[in-house]
């Protein structure tokens, strides 16, 4: 297949290179055709601009941050194709006198790594591409354009999200990573206190190495949580790096430390049932009693006694470029506070200096949804707020981008007078060269807003759709300004294309898709998202107010409805105490934000499962009941009304739409697991006692052991031939946890996302370990169904594991049961996944590498063998893009365009040829075929 519907089928090195291909004419004398001409297929030509129904395509949501980038000459723009895993380029058509009509020339496309998510242009000659998923960076060669490709693969950190060149001589390349990852030289140090969990990799572009992977000049950590933006100043002399999920100064009170009737009111729901013996969510913020810090609630009382942590808030930080080796501008000079709770993007005034911050704020320190008659007050509508925050002068300051909006006031039908001015979940900026104009994506609400930066920053903007623009295909993830020809250019990422904005007359010119694999599920669904145009009456809310990218936010809320009467809880449950089965308490308490990945497969869904088909049909494995996610699913409908504010629920078709598309978000591999998906020995010592092989089966809890409940079976229901089979740490059924209300057990994929809050409040279940205030730490909300336990070594101390002499095969109190908790802990932090951790890895083989990247290419072929991903091998073969599959059994790479084959020699060594390099990759079992041919 050609690499694109506009590549030419055959291209040549220069004669001069002739010569070398000779070099393997002995190796390949005996494969006349294994290198044949090809002819272009059509049929990415034909898949481009729609969604395609073609093989297995795996849906992880990653979120673009710098998705377009200009030549330094103005001439070509370069775009990610998150879901083709491409690097697009584009000619520009323009002509001043507009004889041309403005458009874009596709020129050349090159496979990059797994999930491509941000683009900066290092040269004339060079462009890097940062791959999420892949934890790696893509060096491509367009110093000419028909022979564009990967040169060098650079590992770095785990989930890598953006990119920007700076220093003296902008040769430096900062990358943001979170703090672990199997690429990571360091211990990432997941059980110690008062971490920072953000990674800023520093690269000398002019002094990369031949190791492996390219040696860091530095990796810079910042005390927060996984990072995400970056932006530099004109000069390049410092760099901004932003925290991702920076928080807002919120945590949880356990419920051990509330005393009886100590929540504030109502304490029960309208039908007079007393509430669940819950949490309480506070913040630290000023109190109007004595004008001092402490945490509140929103009775503004205190509950500095029950808090043993601290959260400094560290959102924005500076980086010296300047310095040798760069190093963060020491505080408090250097950090921002008070950003934002999630922070999208960045961008930095080039007259000014000021900086720009795209955030939303959550008010997840107010309680409830509905309508709020009982209590007279919810979140119906406003559960968060998009803004601007302005970082200058040491100082940040919020604006509220929808200012206009009556909070007071829900939910009239949308579009309506409010809604129309609204601005939704602010990404991509772009500031114009003067200083004076500042463009910003709103990425629900298919709009970019023009700002006066004056008017911005002395917030005397009035919103207005005056100073807005629509671009068709939806969610608006980056821009890229260019002043020459007076035009915008915008990713738009429900439909993965580019928009053209005439800025003279406000108005889209031109819309140009990209090829996109994607099958039309994931493209009809993904706008009920994020869309908060359609789905809000203020046209500022929507599901993923909470659920960032289809993930969470991190946080904690308390969503409770008093108003509404108790729920029958159907089950099906691995354990409950004798009498009664408890309802669903309309006053549930606090529950951390749970991801949107991951459910296919998993059983009801909520924290308790009360977002469960049981109540309507009998439950039987696998989709029955109970067990049936898309029931499920659809019983989270009346929260379109109930949460984000809308005057009605969605239709059944666009609810059904939504569900086809969530259900395919999909968990990627664990960042703590080694690369072979062994386990070290700690690792192996938790998951022994993990799966009752230490007890010899006896219960780890009286009752049962740990895979009793938390059932960890990676062919789960593979029987039944579901979709996504596999049980990673449930089967959908719920339990009694020695708590005031029934849960459903919960999976177990994600607990290394949640590390960062160590200091619990006094509980009687779970030992405090003489544990003071730990001091500052990076999150609030940690483990357990409301975020209060702080780590797994804790919770693993909790009454109900201790070993007694009615549970003789629980965890023993001595020294030998705290080495125990920690090799569970250990395990847990590297729990097993839909997806091996191989997938996504990858490298390139060059001329001079081989030594160093062999031996991770014989591991991505054992981990192949093994099932755990399919090994493609892409780059150019005697000039002309081409793909190879890895067949394990045979031992060869098969050429996706021919029914020829390579063996695996052969193959290597024609990277020695110039221009010759071959980046293999490891790809979702069911994609490689797809992904080889994509070229």
């Amino acid at each position: 297949m050609s690499s694109a519907p506009w590549r030419c089928s055959k291209r040549f090195f220069p004669i001069v290179l002739a010569s070398a291909c000779l070099l393997l004419a002995t190796r390949i004398a005996d494969k006349p055709s294994a290198l044949p001409q090809r002819t272009a297929s059509p049929a990415r030509a034909q898949l481009a601009g729609r969604a395609s129904s073609g093989p297995s395509y795996t849906l992880f949501e990653s979120g673009q941050v710098r998705p377009l980038a200009l030549s330094p000459d103005g001439s070509l723009l370069f775009a990610v194709n998150t879901p083709a895993n491409h690097l697009e380029i584009f000619s520009i058509q323009w002509s001043a006198d507009q004889s041309v009509a403005p458009g874009l020339s596709p020129v050349a496309s090159v496979p990059v790594g797994l999930e491509p998510v941000a683009v900066a242009v290092r040269s004339a000659t060079e462009v890097w591409v940062v791959n999420h998923l892949s934890d790696s960076v893509s060096i491509v060669d367009v110093s000419d354009l028909s022979a564009a490709r990967v040169v060098r693969t650079l590992l770095v950190g785990d989930e890598p999200r953006d990119i920007v060149f700076a220093g003296p001589n902008f040769d430096h390349a900062y990358i943001t990573t979170a703090h672990r990852g199997q690429n990571a030289p360091f211990d990432p140090q997941l059980t110690t206190p008062s971490i920072g969990r953000a990674d800023v990799w520093v690269f000398d572009a002019n002094a990369l190495d031949n190791t492996l992977g390219g040696t860091p000049l530095t990796i810079i950590t910042l005390f927060c949580d996984t990072p995400r933006a970056l932006a530099v100043t004109p000069d390049g002399s410092t760099v901004y790096a932003a925290a991702f999920h920076s928080g807002n100064r919120t945590t949880t009170v356990s419920a051990g430390s509330i005393p009886k009737n100590g929540l504030p009111p109502p304490n029960a729901s309208a039908d007079g049932t007393p509430g669940a013996a819950v949490g309480l969510i506070v913040k630290y913020r000023q109190s109007s009693k004595d004008g001092q810090m402490h945490w509140l609630d929103e009775l503004d009382r205190s509950w500095d006694s029950a808090v043993r942590l601290s959260l400094p808030d560290k959102d924005v930080f500076a980086i010296d470029a300047t310095a040798d080796p760069p190093v963060q501008v020491a505080d408090p000079a250097g950090v921002y506070t008070g950003v934002g709770t999630v922070l999208f993007n960045m961008a930095v005034n080039p007259v000014s200096g000021t900086v720009y911050v795209s955030n939303t704020d959550a008010q997840n320190d107010h309680r409830f949804e509905g309508a709020g008659i009982l209590a007279g007050h919810s979140v119906r509508g406003h559960l968060v707020e998009s803004r601007i925050s302005v970082l200058s002068a040491g100082q940040a300051t919020p604006h509220h981008l929808n200012k206009h909006i009556d909070y007071t006031h829900c939910c009239d039908p949308s579009p309506n007078a409010e809604s129309v001015k609204s601005l939704a979940f602010p990404t991509g900026m772009a500031v114009s060269s003067d200083g004076t104009t500042l463009y910003v994506a709103a990425f629900g609400s298919s709009k970019i807003g023009v700002f006066d930066t004056g008017q911005l920053e002395s917030d005397s903007f009035v919103p207005d759709t005056a100073n807005q623009i629509s671009v068709s295909g939806g969610g608006p993830s980056g821009l890229v300004l260019d002043e020459t020809r007076n035009w915008l250019y915008v990713l738009t990422r429900f439909d993965d294309s580019i928009s053209i904005v005439d800025l003279a007359s406000r108005q889209e010119a031109a819309h140009v898709a990209l090829y996109n694999p994607e099958p039309a599920s994931v493209v009809n669904g993904r706008r009920f998202l994020y869309d908060a145009s359609t789905t809000s009456s203020h046209g500022d809310s929507a599901c993923a107010s909470c659920h960032i990218f289809g993930d969470f936010d991190s946080l904690a809320w308390d969503l409770g409805n008093p108003d509404n009467a108790p729920l029958k809880d159907p089950g099906p449950f691995a354990f409950v105490p004798p009498g009664p089965i408890q309802p669903f308490n309309p006053l549930k308490g606090p529950m951390t934000t749970q991801s949107l990945r991951g459910m296919a497969n998993h059983g009801p869904m909520h924290w308790r499962g009360d977002r469960t088909g049981g109540n309507d049909a009998p439950s039987a494995q696998p989709d029955r009941g109970s067990f049936d996610q898309r029931a499920g699913f659809n019983k989270f409908n009346p929260a379109f009304q109930d949460l984000v504010g809308g005057s009605n629920p969605l239709a059944p078709a666009d609810m059904q739409a939504f569900t086809d598309f969530v259900l395919q978000l999909t968990y990627p591999p664990n960042p703590i697991r080694n690369l072979d998906n062994s386990l070290t020995a700690d690792q192996q010592a938790g998951r022994d006692f993990f799966m009752g092989a230490t007890t010899k089966g006896v219960a780890s809890d009286t009752v049962k052991t740990c895979n009793g409940c938390h059932v960890l079976d990676p062919n789960g229901n593979s029987q039944f031939g579901v979709a996504r089979p596999g049980f990673f740490g449930t089967d959908g059924q719920s339990s009694f946890e020695n708590e005031s209300q029934l849960f459903k057990i919960p999976h177990l994929r994600n607990l290394y996302q949640k590390v960062g809050k160590f200091g619990m409040s006094p509980d009687s279940f779970f030992p405090v370990d003489a544990t003071p205030t730990m001091g500052d730490q990076v999150r609030g909300f940690g483990f357990l169904h409301d975020g209060s336990v702080d780590t797994l070594f804790r919770f693993h101390g909790a009454a109900v594991f201790v070993q007694t002499s009615q549970n003789p095969g629980g965890i023993s109190v001595n020294a030998a049961g705290q080495k125990l908790r920690r090799q569970i802990e250990a395990f847990l932090l590297a729990f097993d996944s839909n997806l091996a951790p191989i997938v996504g890895q990858e490298i390139t083989l060059t001329q001079s590498n081989s030594a160093v990247a062999g031996p991770r290419i014989d591991l991505f072929e054992s981990r192949a063998a093994a099932g755990e991903c399919e090994l493609v091998a892409k780059g150019l073969v005697q000039g002309q893009a081409s793909g190879f599959l890895y067949d394990p059994i045979q031992q060869v790479f098969n050429d996706s365009q021919s029914s020829n084959a390579l063996a695996d020699p052969d193959l290597r060594a024609l990277t020695q040829i110039p221009g010759g390099e071959l980046t293999f990759t490891c790809v979702p079992p069911g994609s490689g075929s797809r992904i080889a041919g994509e070229i």
